[in-house]
């Protein structure tokens, strides 16, 4: 796909993501504490149906599972050497399930260490990082970038750098935040869209953070600040965490697209779910446009 295309494609009408990709597998089998991605690599038929069951629903982009599929990440679970394994077997394989009916995003996220002056990742450690997941991506039939959950304008600028070195694939850019749009390590989301779209991004927004029914402000302040289309990708409202350790969100499904509809009249362009949503939630919102 195209840069050109993708922005032709967001200006036709509201373009759908997937939902929750985390939570959902905990509910069909994942257990705590492994590796998401190795596990839906040794079950490939439980993230097929998942996939399935989004594209069904109406996602128009769908996240292949390679969201903490980065050397450094895998790393911590020791297993970097798998990174080009990982990140080639789940694009191809979500490419063979939704290929045709969606579009298939690669997925990106936070090493999980700060660039300095915050953390010991430095520019150049991190841009190696980046182009080899993206580049092992793009060569498996992603049709698109997708950055998400990032914490500061630095990463992000670095994602952008290493994306534009490898490939033309548009890029989305997502970050999680405070309630009022202020990131974890300094700025606000808005702040950062402005630096993200003179670098060439795609698409710049919020994904997971808190509900959508806390986020109208920061959709119209993204609205006001930038040209390019915006993103909001919010958990199903805040969780309560159970004795057994299992987080329930607050929010159903038709509250959900209801909210997430206002985000829409609000400026965002490009909707979805993150932690707690379900296909039924993607439904919904297909079902209320």
């Amino acid at each position: 796909m195209t840069r050109e295309q993708f922005r032709s494609l967001t200006e036709r009408g509201p373009v759908l993501l997937d939902g929750g990709t985390g939570s959902c597998l905990r509910s069909m089998g994942m257990p705590p504490g492994v590796c998401t991605e190795q596990w839906v690599y040794e079950h490939p038929e439980v993230i097929a149906k998942l996939q399935q069951e989004y594209a069904d629903a109406g996602s128009g982009i769908l996240y292949a599972p390679t969201f903490g599929a980065n050397r450094i990440s895998l790393e911590n679970m020791g297993l970097a050497d798998r990174v080009e394994e990982f990140n080639r077997t789940l694009a191809e394989r979500t490419v063979q399930n939704v290929g045709g009916k969606v579009l298939v995003a690669g997925d990106l996220s936070t090493t999980g260490k700060p660039m300095e002056p915050y953390g010991p990742m430095t520019y150049a450690g991190l841009m190696d990082v980046y182009k080899e997941q993206i580049r092992y991506l793009a060569e498996a039939g992603a049709e698109l970038l997708g950055a998400e959950t990032l914490l500061s304008l630095e990463e992000a600028l670095v994602i952008c750098d290493a994306a534009r070195d490898v490939c033309d694939l548009p890029l989305m850019v997502t970050f999680t935040c405070e309630g009022d749009g202020n990131l974890y390590f300094g700025g606000s989301v808005a702040e950062a869209a402005v630096s993200l779209e003179a670098m060439g991004v795609d698409a710049v927004g919020v994904n997971c953070s808190v509900g959508p029914d806390q986020l109208e402000a920061v959709i119209r302040r993204l609205k006001q600040s930038v040209s390019i289309p915006i993103v909001a990708k919010p958990n199903a409202g805040m969780p309560v965490i159970t004795e057994t350790g299992e987080a329930v969100y607050s929010m159903g499904a038709e509250g959900f697209a209801r909210h997430v509809l206002h985000l829409r009249d609000c400026g965002a362009s490009i909707i979805g779910g993150c932690c707690g949503t379900t296909p039924e939630y993607i439904r919904e919102i297909k079902k209320s446009l």
